[in-house]
């Protein structure tokens, strides 16, 4: 008469090696954010304009214009670098007849002169941009009533 014990079975998850894992994506994701941010340094004007929506898959072209006027484009070889109109247009042509849909944004300096922003409006135009976004800083309608 020989007894075989039975284990009963665990019915508990061992949560240990989850919370491993979810500690290193969290430092993965701390590591790589401030990497992701990119572009070039602009101080917008502020509006109370609502958001546009853009597809969730097509980034938008974004043509910054910088406070002593310089010309940046988040497509190309250096997007930190300066172009001229003449690039400008190529370029911004090759994104527009690729895919037609992409949105076109303008972000340019508050202290950049109109006749500056309207110039760089119509260079995107000859590049086939047919709608033109601004990019501003968000703020609150009574901020801009007040002053």
């Amino acid at each position: 008469m020989s007894r075989v014990r039975r284990r009963r079975l665990m019915g508990e998850i061992n949560v240990v090696p989850y919370i491993d894992v979810m500690l290193v994506l969290l430092i993965i994701f701390m590591v790589t954010a401030p990497m992701l941010t990119q572009g070039i340094e602009v101080e917008l004007p502020k509006a109370a304009a609502e958001p546009i929506s853009t597809s969730e898959n097509a980034e938008p072209l974004v043509l910054s214009i910088d406070a002593e006027g310089n010309l940046y484009l988040n497509v190309g070889d250096d997007e930190k670098r300066p172009i001229d109109a003449t690039r400008l247009v190529q370029l911004a042509s090759t994104v527009l007849q690729r895919r037609p849909e992409t949105a076109v944004l303008l972000k340019a300096d508050f202290r950049v002169a109109y006749g500056d922003v309207v110039s760089a409006m119509v260079l995107l135009q000859r590049a086939g941009a047919r709608k033109v976004g601004f990019l501003t800083d968000q703020v609150e309608l009574e901020a801009l009533q007040t002053g």
